[in-house]
């Protein structure tokens, strides 16, 4: 695939919810794929990680690689469009060790429900 990147965003989710049906935290899955919490960290924040970063993740997974490769002109459109504030959100609700797994289901709705709202509030203003 000419001019691919990584989709460090299909990434991400595919490592969170394989270390969720595992129950690792973010930082036993570094220490298990052998790279460090600031590499879980900037993939998080929508930063690639290096080569063998990235191979450690998809050999863990058993997933081929290509599943994470994204066209140059799509990565362009995705990162020209602001990321969905509740899924921004949700790996920072989920990591809290005070939040249990259905209070971050109740913020991830109150989130959503808010987020909905203002944009409703300026679509109207708008208009």
């Amino acid at each position: 695939m000419a001019n691919a990147s990584i989709d460090v965003i299909a990434l991400h989710g595919a490592l969170d919810a394989a270390r969720e049906a595992r129950e690792l935290s973010w930082r036993q899955l570094a220490k298990l794929l052998d790279v460090s919490p600031s590499t879980m960290s900037r993939l998080a924040n929508g930063k690639n990680p290096d080569v063998d970063a990235f191979a450690a993740m998809v050999r863990w997974l058993d997933v081929p690689a290509e599943k994470f490769m994204i066209d140059a002109a799509e990565l362009e459109r995705r990162t020209a469009e602001p990321p969905d504030l509740v899924a921004e959100l949700a790996p920072l609700l989920r990591a809290r060790p005070d939040l249990q797994p259905e209070d971050v289901e109740h913020l991830e709705v109150l989130i959503g429900s808010a987020v909905r709202r203002f944009n409703a509030d300026r679509q109207a203003k708008a208009d």
